[in-house]
C-alpha cells in the first residue's frame, strides 16, 4: 500500500505551489493513504493560526486524511531520542561558530558556496576541539549547534543510494553538504532529522515533494542508514511558477488559496490554474 504525505510548515498561508504539491501527493497515494503532517519545529516563524488555515484550505480543495495529524512540536521526544542515538555513535559534535566565522573560514579555504541555501559549507572548525575545551565552551556558551560528522557517518554506513521515480537510481553524496546542523538551541531538531524520523514512524512509502529538495535527500538517506529507518521511494516534482516564471513562495507573497477563494475561485479553478 502506498503511503504519501503533504508536510507544510505553518509560517504563512498556502499558495498555488502548495496546492499542486498536496494534490500531487494525494493522487500518488491512489488507493493507499495520504497523510497530512504539520512541520512546526520553528517556534519563531510558525503560528497556530496558519496551522488552522492549512486544515481549512486543504479541506476546501476536497482533500481528506487520517486523524490524528502528526504535529512535529508535539513529538520532540522522538527527535531527541534520534539525536541521543547519533551522539552515542560519536557522530555529533557541538559547534560554536557564527555564520560570519564560517564564511570567513570557508573563503580562506577556497570553499564553494553551498548549492542549497547560498551559504558556505562548514569547514569543520569545531570538529577537532579538545575534549576539555569543548566541555568548557558548552558550559559557558549561550548558542551552540549540534553538527553531524559527515565523514565519520559515511565511514560507518558505506556507499548509499536511493530511488527517484522521475530520475531513477541516485548515488547519495551527503559529503557535498559538509557537517550539517541537526539541532540548535532555539530549534532543538532540524528539518533533516525530523522528516527522516517522521517518515519512518509514519510508514511513508513514497515521499513526493518539490525538486528544490532533491539534493537534501542525500542527507536523509544517510540518516536513515544511521538510525535504522526504512528508505521510501521518492518523486521530486517540478515547481510551479507564475506567469513571469517565478516559483510560488511565501517570501514573495504569492497569491494565497485564501485570497483566491475570497475572490470567488473554486477548487476546480485552482486545479485548472496549476495543471
Amino acid at each position: 500500500m502506498t503511503v504519501t504525505r503533504f508536510a507544510p510548515s505553518p509560517t504563512g498561508y498556502l499558495h498555488l505551489g502548495h496546492a499542486w504539491s498536496a494534490l500531487f501527493a494525494h493522487r500518488a497515494a491512489q488507493d493507499g493513504n495520504f497523510l497530512l503532517r504539520i512541520e512546526d519545529i520553528d517556534p519563531v516563524r510558525c503560528r497556530p493560526a496558519f496551522t488552522a488555515a492549512i486544515f481549512d484550505d486543504l479541506r476546501w480543495l476536497g482533500l481528506t486524511w487520517p486523524e490524528p495529524v502528526r504535529i512535529q512540536s508535539q513529538h520532540m521526544a522522538d527527535y531527541a531520542a534520534a539525536l541521543d542515538a547519533l551522539r552515542g555513535m560519536g557522530l555529533l559534535y557541538p559547534c560554536f561558530c557564527t555564520r560570519r566565522e564560517i564564511e570567513v573560514e570557508a573563503r580562506r579555504a577556497g570553499a564553494a558556496p553551498h548549492a542549497e541555501d547560498g551559504g558556505f559549507i562548514y569547514p569543520g572548525t569545531c570538529r577537532a576541539l579538545p575534549a576539555a575545551e569543548r566541555a568548557a565552551r558548552l558550559a559557558e556558551s549561550a548558542q551552540v549547534n549540534w553538527r553531524l560528522d559527515i565523514g565519520a557517518a559515511m565511514k560507518r554506513t558505506g556507499a548509499l543510494s536511493w530511488h527517484d521515480r522521475a530520475k531513477g537510481h541516485i548515488v547519495a553524496r551527503p559529503d557535498l553538504f559538509g557537517d550539517v546542523v541537526l539541532a540548535r538551541k532555539d530549534v532543538p531538531a532540524s528539518y533533516h532529522l525530523c522528516v527522516t524520523v517522521d517518515d519512518h514512524l509514519q510508514g511513508v512509502t513514497l515521499v513526493t515533494r518539490g525538486e528544490d529538495l532533491f539534493a537534501s535527500t542525500d542527507i536523509h538517506r544517510l540518516l536513515q542508514a544511521l538510525l535504522g529507518c526504512g528508505t521510501p521511494d521518492y518523486h521530486h516534482h517540478p515547481l510551479r511558477t507564475d506567469a513571469a516564471g517565478r516559483r510560488y513562495a511565501k517570501r514573495d507573497q504569492s497569491v494565497t488559496l485564501r485570497a483566491l477563494r475570497d475572490a470567488g475561485k473554486t477548487p476546480e479553478d485552482i486545479e485548472a490554474m496549476i495543471t
